[in-house]
């Protein structure tokens, strides 16, 4: 107990002063940013990237805008293969030890993110120590560090390459943990760095039923996984009875929403949700108030923003801004800038503001993934928004989906296609169908006029998935956990016709 009651007064004493450290970023943000900035380029001035670009002669934004181009991962990629390749000063000071891998779920070429000491200890780290400290400074009552936190990564094997390592951002992030962290998580480091996704849920089954959980933190998809093999294996009704004292599910990597309703089913009592926003390029937002739907943008985790307008982010030169000029209801791309490395890099995600005061925001999806075949301008947002619609209405619940488009033909219209898999399936799909076409007119007028009388799109065509449609694909593209999941939008059929061919066959 005296130990506890330590430790309890020194997690209390540090969140005390992280608390009162975000506060002043959300009091001084723009200066906090241009600091982030300046102190960036004078670190990184006598590096490969920063000689080249002349980081030492830049003295302002504008400077800074006009002399360093904006990247992809494609552009950038020559300077991270020279730092795996164990060479130093490329694009950060020193040598990189560690790389995040991160693909998508075909047999597209791997991205190999670096993760410096820095962005490591200042980003990664820093960011799971305020998740914490904001959760705990709202619920003062909260009682996370008597009971145990259920962490699920992805496959987290580390793998030696060069001079370096490389493997998912979970890997690195457990196999650099302090060790009190390992005391008061679960599973072990031993079963959560396995590599092999049956096995390793097997193992993490075995640890965690047997554990009192305070919290959980995970991607929704799989961690629901989780929780349904662990009731599987025990003999409770419901995750509260196994796990009384848990109250708080911190969960990030795609949309909670289409999982609310199913968690709430599953856990059999009320906790609370906390969305966080973290890649392999960096960690971004911590959602900051309870019941909430939007997270506070972190400023001081080494990461100077900016941000693109997508009205004009497919024109030849888009009007790049600074966080200083960013307006509410606007759809941006991001910009990064971090002390991993990464310079003005376009992470390929898409955020609207919430406020400015302080700047907070909502991840609306990606930037390639979205359905515009015709003008309708379909972003992930409206269609979550429309099947939350259409599943409360026809007591449906949907586990998950992609979409594409289905391309004009002659004098044939185009539609949208789609695969649902439902965990509890609507008694009936024609009406399941039409409130989603229905509410995605309402709140999306471009689709709306495309609708309109069938002539440009008819009625969405909807396939009901065969259970597990979307894990057996995965599965077979070896993409089983962590933030691996098949895109919801996408503008080509890439994904959809794989999964409707899987889909058709006994």
């Amino acid at each position: 107990m005296a130990t506890k009651a330590l430790f309890n007064t020194v997690v209390n004493w540090f969140i005390r002063q992280r608390i009162d450290q975000i506060q002043n970023f959300m009091n001084h943000p723009i200066e906090t940013q241009n600091g982030i900035l300046f102190s960036q380029l004078f670190h990184a001035e006598d590096t490969e990237y920063g000689k080249k670009y002349g980081f030492n002669s830049i003295s302002s934004y504008q400077d800074f805008k006009n002399k360093v181009p904006v990247v992809t991962y494609e552009d950038f990629e020559p300077y991270v293969e020279r730092a795996r390749q164990g060479y130093k000063d490329v694009s950060w000071p020193g040598y990189i030890k560690h790389f995040a891998k991160s693909s998508g779920t075909t047999n597209a070429k791997s991205k190999f993110i670096p993760i410096s000491a820095e962005s490591l200890e200042y980003c990664h780290m820093k960011a799971g120590k305020d998740m914490v400290s904001i959760y705990a400074n709202n619920h003062p009552e909260n009682q996370l560090f008597t009971n145990k936190n259920l962490r699920l990564g992805g496959s987290s094997e580390l793998y030696a390459d060069f001079n370096t390592k490389f493997g998912d951002l979970s890997a690195i992030l457990i196999d650099n943990l302090p060790f009190w962290v390992e005391i008061t998580t679960t599973p072990s480091k031993k079963v959560s760095l396995m590599g092999e996704w049956e096995s390793k849920l097997k193992a993490i089954t075995s640890e965690v039923k047997n554990e009192d959980v305070g919290s959980i933190l995970g991607v929704p998809s799989w961690m629901m996984v989780l929780l349904q093999r662990v009731l599987k294996e025990t003999d409770v009704k419901n995750i509260a009875e196994l796990w009384p004292n848990l109250e708080v599910f911190f969960h990030g990597g795609i949309s909670f929403k289409p999982y609310k309703n199913q968690y709430k089913q599953i856990i059999g009592k009320n906790i609370n949700y906390y969305e966080i926003y973290n890649a392999s390029e960096g960690f971004f937002g911590i959602q900051d108030r309870s019941n909430s739907d939007e997270m506070l943008l972190m400023l001081d985790y080494g990461i100077f923003y900016e941000f693109i307008p997508m009205d004009q982010f497919h024109s030849s030169n888009p009007n790049v801004i600074s966080l200083e000029n960013v307006e509410t209801g606007k759809n941006y791309a991001m910009v990064i800038t971090t002390n991993g490395g990464l310079w003005r890099y376009l992470i390929g995600d898409t955020v609207v503001f919430t406020s400015t005061n302080p700047f907070r925001i909502k991840i609306t999806g990606r930037t390639k993934h979205y359905i515009n075949a015709f003008g309708e301008e379909l972003m992930i947002t409206n269609v979550e928004s429309a099947l939350t619609k259409a599943c409360e209405a026809t007591k449906a619940a949907v586990t998950d989906f992609t979409g594409a488009p289905i391309f004009m033909k002659e004098n044939e219209s185009g539609a949208h296609e789609w695969i649902f898999e439902f965990s509890e399936k609507p008694e009936n799909l024609e009406e399941f169908t039409d409130i989603f076409d229905q509410h995605l007119k309402a709140i999306n007028s471009d689709y709306e006029a495309k609708r309109y009388n069938n002539i440009t799109l008819k009625k969405p065509v909807i396939h009901v998935a065969k259970p597990n449609l979307f894990y057996g694909w995965l599965e077979s593209k070896g993409k089983l956990g962590g933030q691996n999941k098949v895109p919801r939008l996408s503008n080509d059929r890439e994904y959809i016709d794989p999964l409707l061919e899987l889909n058709n066959q006994s």
